[in-house]
């Protein structure tokens, strides 16, 4: 009798995980958590797919069914990945990426993913998912048996275990969010999962309805609204209807759509209904009953712009760049227009900027249609950093239906915390961020409403005089918080202990790696010229009249800026070519790395790596950080504006070790700033707090003492 599969605990597949990733570090195809989390969601979700074939199989003998495989032999996870000993090292990664390539069986034929790539379906079944996956997914690791060692370890966790499943359900969510805050500012706009999950209470979803998020990137809302209906389950029958006919998404990148798959997979979701084209592509008026759902949750894009042919889908006096914009329209045409019987009206929750409240033009024609047509009965305004480390952006949620058109609506300023509300400038942080347990008050107000400090009503009426702007500032907000020292206090005691655990989490990792860097070679040291290594472009945007847009603006300073068009749309290390200080002194404060769609100002040159270049454009930027005194400020020259001539910075020599000890460095640096940035954060707000505790025990303590007049 064969020997039940251990379940393996949580500690033990975090371990996994974790081991999984030191092992990418050292593969020089990865550089951040950027490649390695969608390497490794490809390997889980092809292992994932072949523990549940035989499910499938059972079921189909069950109800009298021809069962047909996602995946045919050779290319199951049994045939290549399962033995241990299987095919590995330069065979693998021929396998794998190659057009054609020698099968693990010996034969020649289709590499791997050309073969997914090429998988059809007659009926929209999992080939047609997993085609649509590999299209846009790619192998960025270049060494064989570093790939083999984390499939073997792949190899060893259950799908087929509701434990694991659960665990990696939690464990994948925070690699998300490490990605994204890997991605920095460059990244996906993320929704913080306690505005997802409490989004989702709000508008209840109930089983029997369709639920769409046309944006879904990793499908945060699908993973919550399943949660959510998991519950009303009662039957075998609730639980085929959940599956299969209840929850859509949309997302077009190749990226977020892999990683979507994968997130729903692991709540649960056997047969993830996700459409991996641009939501708004099909014309507005195209849009009939059959194309609509009852409910939707999301968080659409803002802050890009959209191509003309997209544009043209739209009617003349809705048509925007705007992307926020041009999905509120297409989520307002695609609810259902007469609820079911039994049911609420259809409903919607959005994600919105501040932006999207009070724009002119197109954005006020919008606003009508949504309280002429819709019962947009509430705003909930979101306090700022909600969003933080990926965007500063004030942001709001939207709640309409479609039962009646809008009387009034109630708007809801969410309050900050009180640690956070003290503050100079008061906003959440990436080290102090958003958490459920603050909706709380929020959702008990919600079926029981009335005026509060946070809570009031504007009518339609008020509102169509005022060319239908809901940025509407709350009347009942005191210009300073009331304090509550007790309070403040112990919010202060809980800073010192989370700055102390930054602390410790600090030191252990420059101990990590310090031993590390020990086991690095040195002896392999080549030394070369810049223009030899990178293409090298002045930039092209001045500095005071460039306006701004939805592009990242690379100028001198520390400064994020924005700008109407992007010259650059990859990885470049940008260095300053005018001296940071001026008056005939040379100095160089600071160096970007950027990457992704970036404009940069006219005094900058950014350094692009040439392909196949030996040198990471990463580990570039910090050397030349490291030694931008030596290097780069000694070549300035000029009396009145200190300047660094192009063909001087041609000239720069680098040294650089092999890629594999580039990435290991890479790698020590990005943890170590991570950690010295979230305790920067830490000593930031105790600093700012001692200054407000300090004002608010002499306002206590004095404030009822007035300046008596000298005795006459």
């Amino acid at each position: 009798m064969p020997e039940t599969p251990k379940v393996t605990t949580t500690q033990a597949l975090n371990s996994l995980i974790k081991s999984c990733r030191d092992i990418m570090r050292k593969d020089k195809g990865l550089s951040t958590d950027i490649d390695r989390l969608p390497m490794l969601t490809w390997i889980m979700f092809l292992k994932f797919l072949d523990d549940l074939e035989p499910l499938r199989e059972a079921e189909a003998s069950l109800a009298g069914k021809r069962f047909q495989a996602a995946i045919e032999p050779p290319y199951r996870w049994r045939d290549w990945a399962a033995p241990p000993e299987g095919i590995t090292g330069d065979a693998l990664v021929a396998f794998i990426n190659n057009d054609e390539a020698t099968r693990p069986d010996g034969t020649r034929g289709p590499g791997l993913f050309a073969y997914l790539r090429s998988l059809r379906s007659r009926n929209g079944d999992r080939r047609d998912v997993i085609s649509a996956v590999f299209h846009g997914t790619v192998n960025r690791m270049i060494n064989g048996y570093l790939l083999r060692d984390i499939i073997n370890k792949v190899n060893t966790i259950q799908f087929t275990s509701t434990e694991e499943i659960y665990t990696l359900g939690h464990l994948y969510e925070s690699m998300l969010k490490e990605m994204r805050d890997a991605a920095g500012q460059n990244g996906e706009f993320y929704t913080p999962r306690p505005v997802v999950q409490f989004m989702t209470t709000a508008v209840n979803p109930r089983l029997g309805e369709t639920i769409l998020d046309p944006a879904c990137g990793t499908g945060g809302f699908l993973a919550a609204a399943f949660e959510h209906l998991k519950k009303q389950c009662r039957t075998a029958q609730d639980q085929r209807r959940l599956q299969r006919q209840t929850l859509f998404g949309i997302e077009a990148k190749p990226l977020p759509y892999l990683l979507c798959q994968m997130n729903l997979l692991l709540h649960g979701l056997e047969y993830p209904s996700i459409d991996p084209l641009n939501a708004l592509r099909f014309p507005l008026r195209e849009i009939g009953e059959k194309d609509r759902v009852d409910v939707i949750l999301t968080n659409p894009p803002f802050g890009g712009e959209e191509e003309k042919g997209i544009q043209g889908n739209f009617p003349e006096d809705g048509k925007t760049s705007e992307t926020a914009l041009l999905f509120l329209q297409l989520i307002m045409r695609k609810l259902h227009k007469v609820p079911k019987a039994g049911f609420p009206p259809a409903r919607a929750a959005v994600v919105v900027p501040n932006g999207t409240l009070y724009s002119t033009g197109v954005g006020a024609r919008i606003r009508a249609e949504l309280l002429c047509n819709f019962n947009l009965h509430t705003v909930v305004r979101l306090p700022k950093g909600v969003f933080e480390p990926y965007a500063d952006i004030p942001t709001n949620i939207l709640f309409f239906d479609t039962s009646k058109t809008t009387d009034f609506v109630w708007f809801y300023q969410h309050p900050l915390p009180p640690q956070r509300a003290i503050l100079r400038a008061p906003s959440y942080s990436l080290s102090d961020p958003l958490r459920f347990e603050e909706f709380l008050p929020l959702i008990e107000w919600w079926n029981k409403r009335g005026p509060n400090p946070h809570g009031w009503t504007v009518t339609a009426k008020d509102l169509a005089n005022q060319n239908y702007n809901l940025d509407q500032k709350n009347p009942n907000h005191p210009e300073r918080p009331i304090v509550n020292l007790d309070v403040v206090s112990t919010c202060s005691v809980e800073e010192a202990e989370r700055l102390l655990a930054a602390t410790h989490r600090l030191e252990g990792c420059l101990t990590e790696t310090a031993s590390l860097l020990k086991q690095i070679d040195n002896s392999e040291l080549h030394t070369e010229k810049l223009e030899r290594l990178c293409q090298i472009v002045k930039g092209k945007s001045p500095t005071k009249k460039t306006k701004p847009g939805a592009y990242t603006f690379v100028v001198t300073t520390a400064e994020r800026r924005t700008a109407d068009s992007y010259q650059f749309d990859e990885e470049a290390v940008c260095v300053p070519l005018i001296s940071s200080t001026g008056h005939g002194h040379a100095a160089i404060h600071r160096i970007h790395f950027e990457s992704g769609k970036f404009a940069l100002a006219n005094i900058m040159a950014a350094l692009i790596m040439k392909k196949d270049a030996p040198v990471r454009a990463k580990y570039l930027y910090y050397y030349l950080w490291k030694h931008k005194d030596d290097k780069l400020v000694s070549l300035m020259a000029g009396t009145a504006n200190t300047s660094l001539t192009l063909t001087d910075l041609k000239s720069v020599e680098v040294t650089y070790p092999p890629l594999e000890t580039q990435d290991i460095i890479v790698a020590a640096i990005d943890h170590i700033l991570k950690e010295a940035t979230t305790m920067e954060a830490e000593i930031k707000v105790l600093s700012e707090r001692q200054d407000m505790l300090f004002s608010d025990i002499l306002d206590a303590c004095l404030g009822d003492v007035r300046e008596a007049r000298p005795s006459e």
